[in-house]
């Protein structure tokens, strides 16, 4: 997400930076070249002009022009004004009311809301440790209900059973009964969507929202639409008291317009992300976070934490304590390592997030993709035992068959065990030193994973 916002808003910042001093012309220029970046990822003409018109306000101020780097102060500017844009703070659940708290989901059909429903179920569940219930009010939409019990089951919520020949205000009134004697936090109810806003969707929806009275209605919506997304999320404000919205499939939008938009359009936070398929894929929202990414500072705390809530820490620990009593580094451990990775939703997933990669030339960015992962775990898994634990031992004949059993080609084979050999060495690292020498021995390479095997300037990380 950002893509083309990170690339434009680069180049501009990036002439501000040599700027010895600051012009009403030069800062005239920069805006008008903002304006086009805001304009092309499809935000809000009324949301650019306000924006616009205050960073041009601060930047013709006294501190601007007086100051001893006046391209960094504009950028601080800038900086600023693109949170406050998107609403200063993370505004997260308020669940602060007696059990079951209820969160109403409502949206237009399509936006995602079903499987937003089991995301938030799931992080509810992890990272806050609420028991979670889940009802499917969507009685037109064919397999609806069938769809939110498969995916609530993946992820270990209750899920309050439905019928399609039942009243949407009669599920929702049992299902809360339901989450109350059955001692539940929170209860989740997914509602139907539509192709488009309509009156018999908004006075269902606000006859649910009088039912169960929600603590949280919030609104789902999809990314891509862009300023739809902001417009229909007003169409829906107009008609519910939303506490807030989820911004989905922002893994396939490049523009980030919607994200831009629709609290200025609306009034109401983005409170979480939907960032892919998985139902670990949901964020919260937090502005500075985004704001960071978009002048192209990278999201490390975001990184950081992902890190902490997803890597397995006993297979980490395990790992740790094989290396310090001298046992090698191994394949097995190798394809450990690349999973933990996919946990962190791949290459992808991370280099949107670390700084400095807004630098990478296209053509390298088009050949850092998580194909490369897959490609490795599958040459692996097609390995014996004994090849994993002695990667010597795969030569000529062992390298064709591995090759034809994961598809591959022989020199795929080649270009893993040289990967290996390079993370084995720095693995070494560890033994007695523990994790910050090997990071300190790293300076922000990952071998193998990206062209020429390391970060742009900028892109490693300091302990």
């Amino acid at each position: 997400m950002f893509e083309n916002l990170q690339d434009r808003f680069g180049s501009v910042l990036h002439n501000l930076r040599g700027q010895a001093r600051l012009t009403e012309d030069n800062i005239k220029d920069t805006l008008r070249d903002v304006r086009m970046a805001l304009l092309e990822a499809d935000v809000a003409l009324p949301v650019v002009r306000r924006f616009i018109d205050e960073v041009r306000e601060k930047a013709l101020g006294e501190a601007v022009v007086k100051s001893l780097t006046p391209g960094q102060v504009l950028i601080k500017i800038v900086n600023d004004e693109l949170i406050k844009l998107m609403g200063d703070a993370n505004a997260g659940l308020d669940l602060s009311v007696p059990a079951p708290a209820v969160v109403l989901m409502a949206g237009l059909q399509g936006s995602g809301k079903t499987t937003s429903v089991a995301k938030l179920a799931r992080l509810l569940k992890e990272r806050h440790k609420k028991s979670v219930m889940v009802v499917s009010c969507d009685v037109y939409r064919p397999a609806a209900i069938d769809q939110l019990r498969t995916v609530a089951t993946e992820v270990g919520a209750d899920v309050f059973p439905s019928r399609p020949d039942q009243a949407p205000i009669e599920i929702a009134r049992h299902a809360l009964e339901a989450a109350r004697k059955g001692y539940k936090d929170v209860l989740i109810v997914d509602t139907a969507g539509r192709l488009h806003v309509d009156v018999d969707m908004m006075n269902e929806i606000k006859a649910l929202h009088t039912a169960v009275e929600p603590v949280e209605t919030l609104f789902v919506v999809d990314a891509m639409t862009g300023q739809d997304a902001a417009n229909t999320a007003k169409a829906f404000g107009d008609a519910l008291p939303l506490t807030g919205v989820i911004l989905t499939k922002t893994d396939g939008d490049a523009r980030g317009g919607a994200a831009l938009s629709i609290r200025q359009i609306t009034g109401k936070p983005i409170k979480f992300l939907g960032t892919g398929e998985k139902t670990t894929a949901l964020e919260p929202f937090y502005p500075e976070r985004v704001a960071s990414r978009i002048l192209g500072m990278g999201d490390v705390v975001s990184l950081v934490e992902e890190v902490q809530a997803k890597v397995d820490r006993d297979k980490a620990e395990r790992l740790v304590k094989k290396l310090n009593k001298g046992k090698g580094f191994d394949l097995s451990d190798f394809k450990e390592q690349i999973e933990q990775m996919t946990k962190l939703g791949g290459m992808a997933g991370m280099m949107d997030k670390l700084p400095g990669m807004d630098k990478l030339p296209p053509h390298l960015k088009d050949q850092v993709n998580d194909r490369e992962l897959v490609k490795l775990l599958a040459i692996i898994n097609s390995m014996t035992p004994q090849e994993r634990a002695h990667p010597a031992i795969v030569k000529g004949s062992r390298k064709r068959r591995i090759a034809r059993g994961s598809g591959t080609q022989v020199q795929d084979i080649n270009k893993l065990l040289k990967q290996f050999v390079t993370m084995q060495k720095m693995m070494k690292k560890m033994k007695g030193g523990g994790m910050a020498n090997m990071m300190r021995g790293l300076q922000g390479r990952f071998p193998g994973l990206l062209p020429g095997g390391g970060l742009p300037p900028g892109g490693g990380f300091r302990l």
